[in-house]
């Protein structure tokens, strides 16, 4: 009786220690992460003149009556953002569009507390994305992963600098919720591919690193929902994944703008409906609704009623899919 009962404290003792150690583990894993990017984030603070005529169009500035002399005709403001370093040599910083769209000055605030001016290589407002530059020494890269081989459930890491300079290289832990987020920002222009997180991002963050637990970085933290009139983070956060800021990244470097391809088709998803008119086997795929004259597709002979389920060997999930594959091609 009494060996069974040592036994059995035994193995709980060791089930315990052993607990212990995996948490021990995974904690390291993650400081490792935190400490490694942390360096190549930073912060972005922006300051944009704005005009009173830009609010008040058509109205008589000139009488004192509306608008009294001593009142002045231009303010001031700052905003907040993040962004990455991507390459140290050169200062490439990798951000959102709408972190510095307008933007009239741009300073980057380093892990090192220095102040830099940027100057703006190039922004894509399609993808959310734009290039900075600073001219500076000592600084530190973040190398970018393959987005790709993300699964729903891998652990990702969120840095930032949300809400105020002050909570610079804050760092948030969560899970990869969904891949192949598309109709977030809900417009045509828009090129939607997102990778969605539970990793806490909040107002300041957009522009800041999502990372993978071999400290690469995997995406572009861009947006979240609220399902409210707050701005605070509930959990639905969305990023755009590395390997489609490669590409655009690329092209604003090397040309100052981003080169696509188009196949001149008006596409629209493979519903329920669709499909059973169609009569196809699943809901994969893009629906032709309307092909443009003297196009790539028209002259490859799609026609209105086609469903393109592949492109480039790529299986095709639905209209945003083939859309991004397309521009990326």
């Amino acid at each position: 009786m009494r060996k069974i009962v040592f036994g059995i404290i035994f193995f709980i003792t060791s089930l315990i220690f052993a607990q212990n150690s995996v948490l021990k583990q995974f904690s390291q894993a993650f400081a490792d992460v935190a400490e490694k990017a942390n360096p190549a984030v930073v912060t972005i603070i922006t300051e944009t003149e704005y005009k009173m005529e830009d609010f008040h169009q058509g109205l008589p500035f000139d009488n004192p009556f509306f608008f009294p002399r001593n009142l002045p005709r231009e303010y001031h403001g700052q905003a907040l953002g993040s962004g990455v370093i991507v390459e140290a040599e050169k200062g490439y910083i990798l951000t959102n569009n709408h972190v510095v769209d307008k933007a009239d000055e741009i300073k980057i605030k380093l892990m090192d507390k220095r102040v830099i001016s940027a100057t703006v290589v190039g922004t894509d407002p399609k993808s959310d994305l734009a290039v900075l530059q600073i001219e500076a020494d000592n600084l530190f890269e973040l190398e970018l992963g393959n987005s790709d081989k993300l699964r729903v459930g891998d652990w990702v890491l969120a840095v930032g600098s949300p809400f105020s300079a002050n909570l610079s290289h804050t760092v948030t832990a969560g899970i990869v919720s969904a891949l192949g987020r598309s109709n977030v920002i809900s417009s045509r222009d828009h090129y939607e591919d997102f990778i969605q997180t539970d990793a806490a991002i909040n107002p300041g963050n957009s522009g800041g690193a999502l990372l993978n637990m071999e400290g690469e970085l995997v995406g572009i933290n861009t947006a979240i929902v609220t399902g409210g009139f707050e701005k605070a983070n509930r959990g639905v956060g969305f990023a755009i994944p590395s390997n489609m800021t490669k590409k655009v990244m690329q092209d604003l470097i090397t040309k100052g703008y981003v080169v696509r391809s188009w196949l001149g088709v008006y596409i629209q998803n493979v519903d329920d409906n669709v499909a059973k008119a169609l009569k196809l086997s699943n809901r994969d795929g893009a629906l032709v609704s309307d092909v443009v004259e003297k196009s790539p597709a028209e002259k490859a002979g799609l026609e209105q009623g086609d469903v393109i389920v592949e492109f480039n060997d790529v299986l095709i999930h639905d209209s945003a899919h083939l859309k991004n594959i397309v521009s990326s091609t």
